[in-house]
């Protein structure tokens, strides 16, 4: 008989990074809010981890299904952590596995603050 419990999966508010570009110019905080965003994004090991997650059948991944990465495990663990940091990626714990989602509204928000440059 298992103890392991599974945790309700909250969905935790995301502010978007800031407006859109073509709207105003970005306030110091928000470019340093983005910079931060897209510099955890320019690591090609990250952006592959992030694409695994958001594309994964049911809009969540387990570790198990993403680590095939061409890096070790513990390596794949420091990216994901660096992806949560930064707002990119949600986790939950179900057991011995962790399972990941992108962010609320992050891809939406990414989209829109590139506004009419991402058509």
């Amino acid at each position: 008989m298992s103890n392991a419990k599974t945790l309700p999966l909250v969905e935790a508010e995301v502010e978007p990074c800031c407006p859109p570009l073509t709207e105003r110019p970005l306030t110091a905080e928000e470019a340093a809010r983005t910079a931060a965003m897209f510099k955890v994004l320019g690591d090609p090991t990250r952006l592959r981890l992030f694409s695994l997650v958001a594309s994964h059948e049911g809009g969540e991944a387990c570790v198990c299904d993403i680590s095939d990465v061409g890096v070790s495990q513990p390596t794949v663990s420091h990216h994901l952590k660096k992806l949560r940091e930064a707002g990119l990626l949600t986790s939950e714990r179900r057991g011995t596995w962790v399972y990941y989602r992108v962010a609320p509204s992050v891809v939406a928000a990414m989209g829109k603050m590139l506004g009419r440059y991402a058509a």
